[in-house]
């Protein structure tokens, strides 16, 4: 039975290693977790190493495990798009697009900065 391997089917490149993979990808994600008891969403990694607790109800959304952290029961989760991307990384990039927009963009930052204060 001939195989394609120019063309592999969704289903065999998820099987594959990462690495082996046409295109690399990675296997981990973020993710919003909404909390079963206040609803609130809270952002979390998919292979995170920490038991990850509520911030306004201090209940545990997920536990780590040797790999992916196991949800806990109630919890309801969304797969972040690779656009979407968490506070910390989206500050980084919004910083060196500042550093590398020149100095008009700076000094007007500085400007309201000191007017502000």
């Amino acid at each position: 039975m001939p195989v394609d391997l120019l063309h592999p089917t969704a289903e065999q490149e998820a099987r594959t290693h990462k690495l082996k993979r046409l295109v690399q990808s990675p296997n981990s994600f973020f993710m919003d977790i909404k909390c079963p008891g206040c609803f609130q969403i809270t952002t979390v990694f998919s292979h995170a190493q920490t038991v990850v607790l509520c911030g306004s109800c201090n209940v545990m959304l997920c536990q780590p495990t040797g790999g992916r952290a196991r949800l806990t029961e109630g919890c309801s989760y969304r797969k972040k798009g690779r656009g979407e991307t968490p506070l910390l990384i989206g500050c980084m990039t919004s910083v060196s697009a500042m550093i590398t927009s020149g100095p008009t963009l700076l000094d007007e930052l500085a400007a309201t900065s000191r007017t502000s204060g």
